[in-house]
């Protein structure tokens, strides 16, 4: 009884031994990882205590179906290899070596999303500083940082983004920000002078926002304002040229005949009627009048001429 209480301790103890010494291993999301220890001779392959493949006298089986395209092994190195990592993939993976050299020994392995890009933009501008934010859109265990050359200004763990002031004076330094996780990293070389240019990118769409909405309606209406100004005036000036009947002198020595002039009486009625608009107590109903001039014959103005002296 004592013997199996010894022997049960033993195994108590030689398990927490395993976990609390469990190798940490990690991989990213389609990635590959390879568990470093070999299985050389026979032995058994596990995750989580469920029997994946075996190697007997160097012969390798697939025990689960859907590892036979993840989980390969190498028969000269013996290095057991885990494709395709995806999330699920997290666990405790255990090599248990029967023949040659023995052990049993656990790995936990914790796959991670790929970093995402960083991006940065202006944040607030000013003649003095410029204020950039480098984000990156999710970040397990991401953390930024953000350089100035070599030399590291700031950093945020488990944040999404992180700001940064750069004074004038600095502008001309290169800076760049750095995204990264367990597995992997990513950079982004800045140029402050160019990134902080989008404020006057702004300023020039305002700038044209303020002449289309407003000074060129202005000037459109100016220009509308001006032509029936000018329509006005002349049409005034050309109903000031007032044209006279006239008929010629009997001057003995002249042979042209007599014309009368009977329409511009007309003329300057409408043009009174302009100006002064309509005369509500005219009916709507207009009659147009026409005279016909005649040309008179030279005998009939000679004898008219005598007639009179």
């Amino acid at each position: 009884m004592e013997g199996a209480l010894r022997l049960l301790l033993f195994i108590v103890m030689s398990s927490s031994t395993a976990e609390e010494v469990a190798q940490h291993l990690r991989g990213v999301v389609g990635g590959n990882v390879t568990l470093p220890d070999p299985l050389v001779e026979s032995g058994f392959i596990l995750f989580e205590r469920l029997t994946l493949a075996m190697v007997k006298n160097r012969e390798y089986k697939i025990e689960e179906d859907k590892y036979k395209n993840k989980l390969h092994w190498d028969k000269n190195s013996g290095y057991v290899t885990i494709t395709d990592l995806q999330r699920n993939d997290s666990g405790i993976y255990s090599i248990d070596s029967k023949k040659g050299h023995v052990f049993n020994k656990p790995y936990k392995l914790k796959v991670y999303e790929s970093v995402s890009s960083p991006a940065v933009r202006a944040w607030s501008v000013s003649a003095e500083r410029c204020i950039l934010l480098c984000s990156v859109e999710e970040g397990e265990d991401t953390t930024l940082w953000w350089y100035r050359g070599e030399d590291q200004l700031n950093q945020s763990s488990s944040a999404l983004s992180l700001p940064l002031t750069v004074h004038l004076q600095d502008f001309s330094s290169p800076h760049s920000c750095v995204a990264a996780n367990p597995v992997e990293n990513k950079t982004l070389m800045v140029n402050v002078t160019t990134s902080c240019r989008i404020s006057d990118t702004k300023s020039s769409d305002a700038k044209h926002r303020y002449y289309t909405g407003t000074i060129i309606p202005i000037m459109c209406a100016a220009l509308v304002v001006t032509a029936v100004t000018i329509i006005i005036i002349i049409k005034r000036k050309w109903c000031t040229i007032t044209e006279t009947a006239t008929r010629q002198s009997p001057d003995s020595g002249n042979s042209e005949p007599a014309i009368d002039y009977s329409d511009i009486q007309i003329l300057e009625d409408r043009c009174r009627k302009w100006r002064k608009g309509p005369d509500p107590s005219e009916s709507s109903n207009l009659t147009t009048v026409y005279s016909e001039v005649k040309v008179a014959p030279m005998s009939q103005v000679s004898a008219d001429t005598s007639g009179k002296v």
